[in-house]
């Protein structure tokens, strides 16, 4: 299902956006961009290979951050999230609205989520 899907995001979860922005810009050396979401702000830094790292401000606590984010190639998002219920996955977040897009995560056998994003631009549902 998954296969032909890259690492597109690697998703943070930070407890202050501006002491996150300065460690990546001014420590790590990173071109990091602040961008806003619906009043809230998150940050968003490209690293090789076309991996994005994104940081929202949220609960940070061991083992709910980072989230590997698979970009989907092709969309079909909804019919993936069916697909992956119907084979047993446990869905943690259904198909819902993500910055320029949608998203949905599950966990894996032992409770570590995965997320898919899809670009508002890629279909919705396959076929």
């Amino acid at each position: 299902m998954l296969s032909k899907s890259r690492i597109g995001t690697i998703c943070f979860y930070v407890t202050d956006i501006d002491r996150t922005e300065r460690f990546y810009r001014d420590v790590i050396g990173l071109d990091v961009q602040r961008l806003e979401d619906d009043g809230s702000p998150w940050l968003m830094a490209a690293i090789e290979n076309n991996v994005e790292l994104i940081f929202f401000k949220a609960e940070c606590r061991p083992g709910n951050s980072p989230i590997i984010v698979f970009d989907l190639p092709e969309g079909g998002i909804d019919d993936l999230v069916a697909g992956l219920a119907e084979k047993g996955a446990t869905i943690v977040t259904p198909v819902s609205h993500a910055p320029g897009g949608w998203s949905s995560e599950f966990a894996d056998p032992d409770g570590h989520v995965i997320s898919m994003y899809q670009s508002e631009t890629k279909p919705r549902k396959r076929g």
